[in-house]
């Protein structure tokens, strides 16, 4: 098991937004699905900073990860 950046460096944010950007729309069978129903979806995902901050507020919540954020950005 590998050892995760301690929160508030900001490193952890950095890694998922490096993680995201290599990633593609429609991987998972769902995505999939949702790529057949739309055609000219199956891109790169546009902005991989706001997913990622999306993925920290929905795990840490809005006040704990607004926090972090702000000791990230110091």
């Amino acid at each position: 098991m590998t050892k995760k950046a301690k929160l508030g460096t900001g490193a952890r944010f950095k890694t998922l937004m490096s993680q995201l950007k290599r990633k593609k729309v429609g991987k998972t069978a769902r995505g999939r699905k949702m790529a057949k129903a739309l055609p000219g979806k199956t891109k790169k995902i546009k902005n991989p900073a706001a997913l990622a901050a999306w993925i920290g507020r929905k795990k840490f919540g809005k006040k704990k990860f607004q926090k972090l954020a702000i000791k990230g950005k110091k």
